[in-house]
């Protein structure tokens, strides 16, 4: 089976080539189609390149093993790279945000542009069908292998294929009703770049999330304790802390048993437990499980 490296490797540098061909599709067809929005749709696609290399800088350091002084593993750089990706989707959605403002009000101040050309047209159709279809590719690997990068990298295609629906929208009422609408070129730059905005919003939040260690969600929380429950000697289940590092879970918690169990007892029961949300989170799941005797009114009970 391929490794998990390599398969994001592999969807990441096809992601890269077509990037690469949209880049020069785009810019080539936005000079000769005298097309804002194109224009600016080619600055995303660039964006979209440039966090591909970001993406296989970040996570070739995230896949290597723990260290004497990385001891839970590198998977934060993955972290690092999502959020890197936001932020460049962040900035991108507001330059391009800015610059359809400024050219609407240059409109309405009666300034004169050139209706957009159908080059610039059947660019933006060629990058929808592109752009989703290494979107769809791109999720179904991210899935697949739990890589938060990855997946931030698939939605940095979607809002690709969103912005060039949204340019085909405004460069083809621009072709079809005239000089008069030529205003919606600038303003469908103006919606893909919200979109684009959203997306980062929503990365950047999770990503920010896991680096300032925020809690699983509930729902896996639940799972855990669904989980310690099948065993009817680990009780009272407490101080159960998660958090994320990169594509790996690390699951703390406190349990009780008798008092008198035997420490060869405790420790079967605990290496149990183990084997069984490694199962269900993954092999390389970081759990700590401390053991200590029942507690009655307060007061630990020794049997």
């Amino acid at each position: 089976m391929e490794s998990r490296q390599s398969s994001i490797y592999r969807i990441t540098i096809l992601g890269s080539i077509v990037n690469l061909l949209l880049v020069g599709l785009k810019f080539i067809a936005g000079v000769l189609g005298a097309s804002a929005a194109m224009i600016a749709d080619a600055v995303h696609s660039l964006s979209d390149l440039l966090t591909d290399f970001i993406v296989l800088i970040f996570v070739k350091i995230s896949g290597k093993p723990a260290d004497e002084d990385h001891p839970y593993g590198h998977g934060k750089y993955e972290t690092l790279a999502t959020t890197i990706i936001g932020m460049a989707l962040l900035v991108a959605g507001a330059m391009l945000m800015a610059q359809g403002v400024e050219k609407i009000i240059a409109i309405f101040q009666g300034q004169q542009i050139v209706v957009p050309g159908t080059i610039a047209l059947w660019a933006a159709l060629i990058s929808i069908a592109l752009k989703e279809l290494i979107y769809q590719l791109t999720i179904r690997v991210a899935k697949r292998v739990k890589s938060e990068a990855v997946a931030a990298n698939a939605w940095h295609h979607r809002t690709d294929a969103l912005s060039s629906i949204g340019t085909a929208i405004g460069i083809g009422g621009a072709i079809i009703l005239g000089d008069k609408w030529a205003v919606l070129d600038p303003i469908a730059a103006c919606v893909v770049s919200i979109f684009i905005i959203l997306a980062a919003a929503r990365l950047l939040r999770d990503a920010v999330g896991e680096l300032t260690e925020h809690r699983l969600p509930e729902e896996v929380e639940q799972k855990i304790r669904d989980i310690v429950s099948e065993d009817a000697d680990l009780q009272q289940l407490h101080h159960l802390r998660t958090r994320q590092v990169g594509n790996v879970y690390s699951i703390n918690m406190h349990l009780r048993m008798p008092g008198d169990t035997s420490l060869n007892n405790a420790h079967y029961h605990s290496w149990k437990l183990e084997q069984r949300l490694r199962a269900a989170f993954g092999e390389n799941t970081i759990i700590n499980i401390h053991i200590e005797p029942f507690k009655v009114n307060g007061e630990y009970v020794h049997d």
